[in-house]
């Protein structure tokens, strides 16, 4: 399809107040079918009537994303919640009161009322309540489920801002809600209650010690820490590489920080001699390190606290895009708390390309 460059209209929209002439006017793009980009707490998802199926189909055309990988629902109420799933898991209400509205995604049974595009094909649906104000407006506005993955080209970095949507999908989809920066910078955490336990596919904004405070008992996925990728993914993040820059991301995966600051030190440096231009992803601890030695240093966030790594992650790896470094060394941090999030979007933005150290 030939895409029409610059024809995707934007308009900005106060994050705690939206306009509402504008969110209806996104919510009527949606109900006729088009495709709307909007903020969530997370990152900037791309919106379609998740009851449409040529709008849902839509999304993989101007994404290019693979057709097995299943969307997330977005709805606006637990109201809402209860008409599309009947006999929800018992353990859905605490959940819900806990979490929601807010970066937790459930995947239940009983997928049957929206199209096989919205399912990946399978017998259940992941299904959210965000709690950004112009999220949950143009839900209410457009008075449909919207499904929305992230709104980018398949296999890059997550948006957090509309110009990264623009950067990606300018021409290729209707409208962008602009509500500025996003808060938490990496996706949802999916958690399966459609078997005997609960299991985080995705880790996300809500941790496993959130979950295990509220459940008891919760799995990990072996996907999460790097195992292999399933035939069948459950959850959107599951099978393929997401989240990459265009040069080659190596991370290196440690417990000792200085041990992991020498290690990319010393491949830099071999890197640097072969003619390559070495971008580093360094934690604020450790930035210091690489100062004066001819490498693109940007600093990522704070080791010891890994939701400031979270924050910036995505758009460090644009950055790096930009400045145009054949390479990108990057520094690992713990995988606890919202390290465990961090860790695995970096795997999955490295093709699997971790070192030990």
């Amino acid at each position: 399809m030939a895409w029409d460059r610059h024809s995707t209209r934007l308009l900005a929209v106060d994050r705690y107040h939206p306009d509402r002439a504008a969110v209806c006017e996104a919510g009527a793009v949606l109900r006729g079918g088009g495709l709307v980009a909007f903020p969530t707490e997370t990152v900037y998802g791309l919106g379609a009537n998740a009851l449409d199926a040529g709008a849902v189909e839509r999304i993989f055309e101007a994404k290019g994303r693979p057709a097995d990988n299943p969307l997330i629902v977005h709805l606006n109420t637990y109201e809402a919640l209860e008409r599309y799933f009947p006999g929800l898991p018992v353990a859905v209400p605490e959940l819900a009161r806990r979490f929601w509205p807010g970066p937790l995604t459930l995947v239940l049974e009983g997928g049957a009322r929206f199209p096989p595009a919205v399912t990946g094909g399978l017998a259940t649906v992941a299904v959210r309540i965000p709690s950004h104000p112009v999220a949950l407006a143009l839900i209410t506005a457009a008075g449909v489920p919207v499904a929305a993955p992230s709104a980018n080209l398949s296999g890059r970095p997550s948006p957090t801002t509309a110009a990264h949507v623009l950067d990606d999908l300018d021409g290729r989809i209707d409208l962008v809600l602009d509500g500025g920066p996003s808060g938490l910078g990496v996706e949802s955490t999916v958690l399966d209650l459609s078997g005997d336990r609960p299991v985080i596919l995705r880790p996300g904004g809500i941790t496993l010690s959130e979950l295990e405070a509220a459940l008891g008992s919760v799995q990990l996925d072996s996907g999460v820490d790097g195992g292999p990728c399933p035939e069948k993914p459950r959850s959107p993040g599951m099978k393929y590489t997401h989240y990459a820059p265009r040069a080659p991301l190596i991370v290196f995966d440690g417990s000792d920080a200085d041990r992991v600051s020498r290690c990319i030190l010393l491949e830099a440096e071999l890197l640097a001699a072969a003619g390559f231009q070495v971008g580093v992803m360094a934690c604020d601890e450790t930035a210091s390190l690489y100062d004066g030695l001819g490498y693109t240093v940007i600093k990522a966030g704070r080791r010891a606290d890994p939701a400031t790594v979270a924050a910036v992650l995505y758009e460090t790896l644009r950055r790096f895009d930009r400045l145009n470094v054949d390479t990108i060394l990057a520094e690992g941090v713990p995988a606890v708390g919202m390290g465990l999030a961090v860790m695995n979007r970096l795997r999955r933005a490295a093709g699997g390309n971790v070192v030990p150290v």
